[in-house]
């Protein structure tokens, strides 16, 4: 089965391991992406500079720079802020994994490594990604009085469209994953959009900005 069938794009791989990038880059290219390889943080961020990869499979243990670290600086880089990055490693205490999503990852993959599960986590985020990107139609202006509501709540530029998203169904993981942030991120902008708001649910915040929005 071709996971990659609506999603094929360029991958990049980073890991120090020569055993898991031959068994990574076959099934990639079995599956139809391009697939550049990285053994560390500074090769990861040289590929950067030169291509932007629809997602990134990052090692979190390597030579000099951390898989953590690196991610940091993906994230950093003008090429990189928008590319999904899938951690894989051996790292499996909760403190890694919340770590590991701290620094910008959207997903986490524990090695030894799975392939028909790294592929289909893969298509997943690529393809989110790619829904990302794409131009948005402007809502429709709010109408009174949800409209005062929402103006006298000053929600900031982030909460604004982490609300935008959660009006629109979206769970916090997928709003994390199309704003390139942490989960621990969007749970606090929620926190803050709730106050501003009067709400304490994230039903009663979306329904909201719903009827706020409606023509």
């Amino acid at each position: 089965m071709n996971l990659a069938a609506d999603a094929v794009g360029t991958v990049l791989v980073v890991d120090d391991a020569p055993d898991t990038l031959r068994m990574l880059c076959d099934a990639l290219a079995g599956e139809g992406y391009t697939v550049l390889v990285a053994r560390d943080g500074l090769q990861a961020l040289g590929r950067l500079d030169v291509v932007t990869p629809d997602a990134i499979l990052l090692d979190g243990v390597m030579p000099g720079l951390s898989g953590f670290e690196t991610c940091q600086r993906i994230k950093a880089h003008p090429s990189g802020a928008g590319v999904p990055v899938i951690f894989m490693t051996g790292l499996s205490e909760t403190a890694d994994v919340v770590a590991g999503f701290d620094a910008g990852g959207v997903d986490y993959v524990v090695k030894p490594v799975r392939i028909e599960e790294v592929l289909a986590r893969l298509n997943t985020h690529v393809r989110n990604a790619r829904a990302a990107r794409r131009p948005v139609a402007a809502p429709p202006q709010p109408t009174p009085p949800e409209a005062d509501r929402l103006s006298h709540a000053a929600l900031t530029p982030r909460e604004t469209e982490v609300l935008t998203w959660l009006a629109r169904g979206k769970t916090n993981r997928d709003i994390a994953e199309i704003l390139g942030m942490s989960h621990r991120t969007v749970n606090k902008h929620l926190e803050h959009v709730f106050e501003k708001l009067g709400v304490e649910t994230r039903a009663a915040a979306a329904a909201l900005a719903s009827r706020a929005t409606s023509a």
